[in-house]
């Protein structure tokens, strides 16, 4: 048509570009993956070569020592990336990532990730957010492991899994998750951690119904520094 001005191509896919429906389909590098509970998106040792970004579910972080110890060091949820290590030149997986139940998942190649990120600055947005949100917690977890009490550090966790800092609104935790799982989370004893639970319980902090269910009181204590959530004490 005589007259029409052809937008720049750079231009017209920023302003078109919606990151959220992208991560949904399936594209050039991009493969959608249906997991159930206790299947492995990847293994430590294994090849980094993909990006992956969690539509659905959640999904357990674990690393194995040389001793053959494993740890629980994160729980993943919809809305996060995993395994951007390999854009940073990492060649192997550093841990192993479980489905802690049915989960949809999105995976990227780091060519297809790479790609996108230098086209899309909507894009480049939300995964600079993602960084420096994680980042953020790393620091946050390290303070924690240095300066907290066991029972503090089960206090702020179960926080963190009932999404406290989101709009304000304490939720339930949904998520079946075992005491050793937490005492691995928070580098503790199964048997600390159920002293405390039972602690939090009778104290009004939490309750239990089928799941674990947290009180707006338990943030309080913790914010507050109040006796009843120990600081320090001898035994971690």
């Amino acid at each position: 048509m005589s007259g029409a001005k052809e937008a720049p191509v750079g231009k017209l896919a920023d302003e078109g570009f919606a990151p959220k429906a992208f991560l949904a389909k399936v594209g050039a590098g991009k493969t959608i993956l249906k997991l159930e509970r206790n299947q492995h998106v990847f293994e430590q040792g294994d090849v980094a070569d993909r990006v992956f970004y969690i539509q659905k579910g959640r999904v357990k972080l674990t690393v194995l020592s040389e001793q053959g110890k494993e740890a629980v060091v994160g729980i993943l949820e919809p809305g996060q990336f995993f395994g951007e290590g390999c854009l940073n030149g990492q060649p192997l997986r550093i841990a192993t990532t479980t489905a802690m139940e049915e989960c949809v998942i999105t995976s990227i190649t780091k060519e297809a990730m790479i790609a996108t990120l230098r086209s899309e600055p909507n894009f480049s947005e939300l995964f600079m957010a993602y960084l420096l949100t994680r980042n953020s917690r790393v620091d946050e977890d390290l303070i924690d492991q240095l300066f907290n009490s066991s029972e503090k550090r089960l206090a702020r966790l179960l926080l963190l899994l009932a999404h406290f800092g989101k709009e304000g609104v304490l939720q339930p935790i949904l998520l079946d998750i075992s005491q050793e799982t937490l005492a691995e989370m928070i580098g503790t004893t199964r048997s600390r951690v159920s002293y405390f639970m039972n602690k939090f319980r009778k104290l009004g902090l939490i309750s239990y119904n089928g799941k674990i269910e947290v009180h707006n009181s338990l943030l309080n204590a913790v914010l507050r520094e109040k006796p009843e959530i120990e600081r320090d004490d001898s035994i971690s």
